[in-house]
């Protein structure tokens, strides 16, 4: 599990995280909510060690982050940060290659290529295998680098707007695809995702953050409240159940 102990973060004078805990457990998808500037980007950083904390720590698998090993830490856990550029001229292949790297130092074995077949054609991406990433629509694009961490093959996969650049039926799509890697590949996934719904239908948990702070957690039938989301995001928001999930109306 991942264990997060009193988290808090400054950049100068400002506060953006502020003394967070929570438990992670194993397995499933856990996604993390908020209005912007909550501090959800920061404490996804923090927990995959692309950020210090100024206090607190993070664990995984009693793993203090900042002490382990760079190479050991990229065997138990992937992540795919919010911006991604790539300066070279890459083909997809050779992208959701580099997930191979902590393993394969970059010479690819016959396990590593089994690994990057797999995953893409778990994102549908193998008639994309061969062009470059500059020849790619954005929605592509972004499901090349979540294939990319998913070829890791890491327990933990830790990710930042995975639906960011994605229409509505590449969006389903990947938040399915998602919801199979935690459920068949047994993965633990974590999310960082601004839409709610999502969030209310694909996962198992969920960390609600306003201004730093670690405001609301629980399963998705008890942060979907009318109240709890109209304290979070300030806005009016209905609850309607659809099909036996819990869904908000706001416009």
């Amino acid at each position: 599990m991942i264990e997060i102990n009193n988290i808090s973060k400054n950049y100068q004078s400002i506060s953006v995280l502020k003394n967070v805990n929570a438990t992670i457990t194993q397995g499933g998808i856990t996604t993390i909510i908020g209005p912007n500037g909550a501090g959800k980007s920061t404490l996804l950083s923090i927990i995959s060690r692309l950020l210090l904390a100024d206090e607190g720590e993070v664990k995984i698998q009693n793993m203090n982050v900042v002490d382990t090993p760079s190479d050991k830490l990229a065997t138990y856990l992937s992540v795919l940060r919010q911006e991604n550029r790539f300066t070279s001229r890459l083909t997809v292949f050779d992208l959701v290659g580099f997930g191979r790297y902590p393993y394969s130092k970059g010479r690819l074995n016959a396990n590593d290529y089994q690994h990057i077949h797999r995953a893409l054609e778990f994102l549908n991406l193998t008639e994309y295998k061969d062009r470059f990433l500059d020849e790619l629509s954005g929605g592509q694009r972004q499901r090349a680098y979540v294939a990319m961490v998913l070829c890791q093959d890491t327990e933990y996969v830790l990710l930042d707007e995975p639906l960011n650049n994605l229409d509505m039926k590449h969006a389903v799509s990947m938040m399915k695809q998602l919801r199979r890697a935690a459920d068949e590949l047994g993965k633990t996934i974590v999310i960082v995702i601004h839409d709610i719904n999502f969030a209310s239908v694909y996962s198992d948990y969920i960390l609600a953050m306003k201004e730093g702070k670690l405001i609301y957690q629980g399963e998705p039938k008890q942060i979907m409240d009318a109240a709890i989301l109209e304290e979070i995001f300030d806005t009016p928001v209905k609850i309607e159940n659809v099909h036996d999930q819990n869904i908000a109306i706001y416009y």
